[in-house]
Parts: C-alpha cells; structure tokens; sequence
C-alpha cells in the first residue's frame, strides 16, 4: 500500500512542471492580451486629448459622444464619469480614461458606447445610486473650495439625475426652488437630504415628515410650501 501511495505521489510530482508550464504560458497569453487591449485604450484616449494639455477636454468628450451618437447632455455621460471616478467637470485625464475604460472592457468606441446600457444598470442598483448621486454634486463643484451651486445648476441637475427615478418630487422641487427667494445656493447637506426626502417620505401627502427631525431648513420650507399649495 505505501509502494502504490509513494508511485502516485511520483506521478503527482511529474506532472507538477506541465501544469505549472501550462500556466506559465496562459498567465503570458493573457498579460499580451491586457497590455495590448491597455494600448487600444491609450491611443482611444490620445485620439480625442487636447494635445497640449494631455487631457481629453470638453470638445473632446463632445467629439466622443459624437462618435458614439449620444448627446453629451446624457447622463450616461456623467455616469461614465463617475466610472472613471474624474475629478474635474468637463476634462479626462489619461488615468481616468484608463481606470473607467478596462473597468468596462471597452477599447473602442463602438464598445463603449455598448457598454452604456450596462452602465446605467451598474449605477441604477441602490448600493451604487447613493454613490454617483453624491458624485454628481462633486462633479460640479468647478473652482476650487467651492462647496455649492446655484439654484439654476441644481435644477439642471435634479432633473438629470434624479428626474427618472421620483419624477413627481424633483417636479415640485424644482418650482419650490425657482419660486422661492431665501436660497441662492444649495450645499451638499441640502442635496442629499432631498435623495432621503425621495426615498424615505411619502409623496405627496407627506404624512410620515416630522420636522424635528433633522432635515435641512430647505426642506420644512418646501413640505410647508407644499401643504399650502395643497390647501
């Protein structure tokens, strides 16, 4: 028994150096394939960068959605942003385009712009919607140490980035905001308390908002505005 034990282990033992060969070899396989598809993906981004700059900028994401044939006003557009986690409104930098790109195995733009339906389920999923709403307001901060947007922005924005999913809330919201006179700015406080507004009061009779709880003033201000109006 131990004879017929010690010739398997030896059979084991020299059939070790093909496996490991044959690993050796789909491990190099898929490195050329990567490294390759990673070129593809540089010169997808070179063709549309700013060559001064180095960055693809706002004529250049307008060149690709072009290309692509979807407005650059879609939000799948800021979607692909925030899949690249970009840092600066309007411009791409070489590794943004890379890290968004490979995340979503496209090197051509026929790829990508097949990719964006997946996209826009990937961003739909509750644990990833919080993530890019909040994105959203980040993305539009443009100067530096800015910490909120005009009244005529947000409206833009609640409408693109929330109108699909609580049409009738943004509606209301939006000629709350545009009526109203004692904001010219909303913070990040404020946008996110109107994402939990959405998704945790019921609309529009509002029964279950207690206003001592901690929401932002906006927001009594608006839940009076609309039991006047409903009045």
């Amino acid at each position: 028994m131990r004879r017929s034990a010690a010739r398997k282990t030896g059979q084991s033992n020299s059939t070790a150096p093909i496996t490991s060969s044959a690993t050796d070899l789909f491990r190099s396989a898929s490195s050329k394939a990567s490294s390759k598809e990673m070129e593809r993906i540089d010169n997808l981004f070179y063709s549309y960068a700013n060559r001064s700059s180095g960055l693809i900028d706002p004529e250049g994401i307008e060149n690709l959605c072009s290309d692509m044939e979807v407005d650059h006003t879609d939000v799948r557009i800021l979607m692909l942003a925030w899949k690249m986690k970009a840092e600066k409104q309007g411009y791409f930098t070489v590794e943004e385009w890379r890290r968004g790109l490979k995340a979503l195995r496209a090197d051509t733009v026929n790829k990508l712009k097949k990719a964006l339906p997946e996209l826009e389920k990937e961003v739909k999923r509750p644990s990833n919607f919080v993530d890019f709403y909040s994105y959203s307001f980040r993305y539009c901060l443009t100067e530096e140490k800015q910490k909120s947007i005009d009244i005529e922005s947000i409206c833009q924005l609640l409408d693109l980035v929330l109108g699909s999913h609580f049409r009738a809330q943004v509606d209301y919201f939006i000629e709350y905001l545009k009526i109203q006179n004692d904001y010219k700015v909303i913070n990040m406080d404020q946008w996110m308390g109107f994402y939990h507004f959405c998704t945790e009061i019921s609309f529009p009779d509002l029964s279950n908002y207690d206003p001592e709880l901690a929401w932002p003033l906006i927001l009594d201000n608006f839940v009076e505005w609309m039991q006047e109006k409903r009045t």
